[in-house]
C-alpha cells in the first residue's frame, strides 16, 4: 500500500515540476477537458483513494498524525466535490484556472513540495 502512496507522490511531484516549467501543459489540458464528466469523477476518485490510503497507512509513515489529517482532508475534499455537483465543479475549476497567469508556478511549487513530502514520509 505504501507503494501506491509513493506512486501518487511521484505523480504529484512530476505534475508540480511540469507546472513550474510550463504551466499551460497541465492547465491547458484542464481547460480543454473541463466540460467532460470524467474530469469531475477523476477529481473525486483520486482524492478518495488517496485519502483512504493515507489514513490506512499513516501508522507506518514518519509523520503519522500529519498523514492521517491529510487523509481526512482528502476525503472531505472528495465528498465536497461530489456534493457540489457538476455545474458548480465547473464554475470552481474555471475560477481556479483564472489564477494560472499570476500564481500557476507557485501552485506547481506547492504541488511538487507536497509530492516530495509524501515520498519522504513513506521512504
Amino acid at each position: 500500500m505504501t507503494v501506491l502512496i509513493m506512486i501518487f507522490g511521484s505523480l504529484i511531484l512530476l505534475a508540480g515540476i511540469v507546472i513550474i516549467i510550463n504551466p499551460e501543459v497541465i492547465f491547458g489540458f484542464l481547460r480543454n477537458n473541463l466540460d467532460k464528466v470524467g474530469l469531475h469523477i477523476l477529481a473525486i476518485v483520486v482524492r478518495l483513494i488517496l485519502g483512504v490510503l493515507l489514513i490506512y497507512q499513516s501508522n507506518v509513515s514518519k509523520f503519522p498524525f500529519v498523514i492521517e489529517i491529510l487523509g481526512w482532508l482528502s476525503i472531505v475534499a472528495a465528498i465536497s466535490l461530489s456534493v457540489i455537483g457538476r455545474r458548480n465543479f465547473n464554475r470552481l475549476m474555471s475560477w481556479a484556472l483564472s489564477f494560472v497567469k499570476p500564481f500557476g508556478r507557485v501552485g506547481g511549487f506547492l504541488a511538487a513540495a507536497f509530492g516530495a513530502f509524501l515520498i519522504y514520509a513513506f521512504v
